[in-house]
């Protein structure tokens, strides 16, 4: 076995406000609780929410706070991701702290929520960390899971745990969950998806296993989700396929195609040039809004359609209206 416990942090973020001491005060009481544990993921953007405004150089203050608390409980600390300024632009990257406090990598997303997350760069690098004797991590945010090739990529890279913050807190988060556990299964490998509540989303954070099975799925409240897995489950699955069935990465390794859609200059895929801009979409018609001029006139109500009301006399006082008896009550 190699087993290694990790928790999700599911909390209720603030938009207007910082979140960085309610983050810190959740980690010291998960600690306090569950001392076992060896990581803690928090969501996407959770320390000040999803505005760019808030964007800052690294390493940072923030940064250094984060830095302090995981040496103090002396675990893996993934605290979700924070806008980060550049010269050249705004990233959304999470930073990978380890045990003594260090931060052993910066990962920027590479795939911002476009036409919605604008004035956000895109990351060109994949991140993977080892954990010595544990395995191979590796770090996907939010809307990087719905581009397949990202997944793909830190499994062929040798990621056993996808280790997935999100910030969703729209109508497709039941999609987003079929994604995470498909990804899982296509993957052979464990997916742990955070989401957050409140202005930091709508929950239902997901812990996956390597077979695409849910070991555990969150509400809409605040959680901690502390649980241990056993990464050599990632290892025999991959060896031996998916509840002993398909083997997706051996044969990906195996194929004979060459997928020529990733060459741009290929001419395969240039049906996607028709499809038009990358932008919000506009209404798909104006029907209804033109208001004034005689056609929005109120129509009168034809008397003959109307449900009559009961005569006054007919309705029940209020204080003689009862309320309908319940089986066995009074029995005792």
């Amino acid at each position: 076995m190699r087993p290694f416990a990790v928790a999700g942090l599911q909390l209720n973020i603030s938009g207007r406000t910082s979140n960085l001491d309610h983050i810190c005060d959740r980690v010291g009481m998960l600690m306090h609780l569950y001392p076992w544990v060896q990581m803690v993921v928090v969501s996407e953007l959770a320390t000040f929410g999803g505005w760019t405004g808030n964007a800052l150089p690294v390493p940072s203050a923030v940064e250094k706070r984060y830095c302090d608390l995981a040496a103090k409980h002396e675990i893996w600390l993934i605290p979700g991701s924070l806008y980060e300024s550049t010269q050249t632009g705004i990233y959304n990257t999470a930073p990978v702290i380890d045990p003594t406090g260090a931060v052993i990598a910066r990962y920027r997303k590479m795939f911002p929520f476009m036409p919605y997350e604008t004035g956000v760069e895109s990351g060109t690098e994949f991140c993977v960390f080892d954990i010595p004797e544990i395995g191979r991590f590796g770090l996907s945010i939010c809307y990087d899971m719905w581009l397949p090739e990202t997944s793909r990529t830190l499994a062929a890279m040798g990621a056993e745990i996808i280790i997935h913050p999100t910030l969703t807190g729209s109508i497709d988060r039941d999609v987003e969950l079929a994604i995470a556990r498909s990804t899982a299964a296509t993957n052979q490998c464990f997916v742990i998806d955070i989401n957050g509540i409140g202005d930091g989303g709508n929950g239902r954070s997901l812990l996956v296993s390597p077979t695409g099975d849910v070991l555990y799925q969150a509400g809409s409240n605040e959680e901690m989700m502390p649980i241990e897995i056993d990464l050599d489950r990632v290892r025999r699955s991959r060896e031996v396929g998916l509840k002993g069935l398909g083997q997706p990465l051996k044969s990906f390794r195996d194929r004979k195609v060459d997928f020529t859609v990733y060459d741009k200059d290929s001419g395969v895929s240039a049906y996607l040039d028709t499809l038009g801009p990358l932008e919000i979409m506009a209404r798909g018609s104006k029907a209804g809004l033109a208001f004034g001029g005689e056609k929005h006139k109120a129509i009168p109500l034809d008397g003959a359609n109307l449900v009559p009301m009961p005569p006054e006399s007919d309705l029940p006082e209020v204080g003689a209206m009862k309320a309908p008896e319940v089986p066995g009550a009074g029995d005792e």
